[in-house]
């Protein structure tokens, strides 16, 4: 399975493609962007290596991330999806889908995430066997909590992922 092709009023939500190398490194190296992802640029193996894993999750779980590009443009802007990281924190996530997504700092405040990770909830509503969905997020990072909170997640447990104090939060479909 590959990525299913999502169209907003603003974005299109399509499968990674090695072009999105290029626009992905530049993200990964802007300090405000990795500042609740590690705290640290990543080189272009790891980058790399995600844009890998973005693609991979689709035929592996029937589910993944999005390169999010504006339909304006044409310019990549970030990923949104969900995952199956395997994250060795207690509580364990277990096997729900694990929603995620960033996007590069130029476009913040914009309304983009709320529109791009709708949509993307909007097909994991429709698509998901199961009716609830989790995401992990930095305690310290209030914009993504609000955005969280906004699209129907909820709280229900507090841990750390490394040395990094996270809030889980849990979403169920409607209906």
């Amino acid at each position: 399975m590959t990525a299913p092709l999502l169209e907003t009023e603003r974005l299109r939500l399509r499968g990674h493609q090695a072009s999105d190398l290029a626009p992905m490194l530049a993200m990964w190296q802007q300090p405000p962007f990795c500042r609740y992802l590690g705290g640290q640029p990543l080189p272009e193996n790891e980058v790399w290596t995600r844009l890998l894993r973005s693609t991979g999750l689709w035929p592996l779980c029937g589910f993944g991330y999005w390169a999010v590009e504006e339909k304006a443009t044409g310019e990549f802007i970030g990923a949104v999806g969900f995952a199956d990281f395997r994250r060795a924190i207690s509580p364990a996530l277990g096997d729900w889908p694990e929603a995620g997504w960033v996007l590069a700092p130029h476009c913040h405040g914009r309304g983009y995430a709320s529109e791009a990770v709708g949509a993307a909830l909007a097909w994991g509503d429709k698509n998901f066997p199961r009716p609830r969905t989790v995401c992990l997020i930095d305690v310290a990072n209030e914009p993504s909590l609000r955005l969280a909170n906004k699209l129907g997640y909820k709280e229900y447990a507090r841990t750390e992922l490394g040395s990094t104090p996270v809030v889980l939060l849990e979403r169920f479909a409607p209906g």
